[in-house]
Parts: C-alpha cells; sequence; structure tokens
C-alpha cells in the first residue's frame, strides 16, 4: 500500500488515482493515516465478501475435515478466562 500526505494527494491527484487502480493509497495527514483510495473494482469485491453467507452445505468435505483438524494458535489461551466467566 502507498502512503502520501493529503497535500501530496491534493498535488498530484491524477496520479494517485491511477496508482490505486493497482493498490490502495493510504492519504495521511498530520501524520496519521485518514482514508484509503480503492479502485472500484475492489471495493465491490468487499462490499460483496461483506455480504456473503455461508451454510455447511456450501462447504467441501475437505473443508469440513481442515475445520476439525483446526488448532488455535497458543497466543489464544489469554483468552480461556473469557470462556470459563
Amino acid at each position: 500500500m502507498v502512503t502520501i500526505s493529503s497535500a501530496e494527494f491534493q498535488r498530484h491527484f491524477g496520479r494517485y488515482q491511477d496508482v490505486a487502480l493497482t493498490e490502495p493509497v493510504a492519504i495521511t495527514r498530520n501524520g496519521r493515516e485518514r482514508v484509503v483510495v480503492l479502485s472500484v473494482d475492489e471495493y465491490q469485491r468487499l462490499k460483496r465478501r461483506d455480504r456473503i453467507v455461508l451454510s455447511v452445505d456450501d462447504f467441501t468435505e475437505e473443508d469440513l475435515q481442515n475445520i476439525r483438524k483446526a488448532e488455535p494458535p497458543i497466543e489464544s489461551i489469554a483468552f480461556n478466562a473469557e470462556l470459563i466467566g
């Protein structure tokens, strides 16, 4: 991801529009990331993904086997108290 200041974005708006077609462009203000410019295709892909709801029938048997075999990372032990409480 390309990161630029808002002043740089304003000066070279057309250039960063073109860059955003291939990768996100983060725009900073006062040194902090404030917004990200994405291509329409990427935005629509993210929106579609947001709406996908799967049922068990949508998974292959291989997917289900992999889910059954999956183990949480060791770092997740820190959250065990939340399950007990």
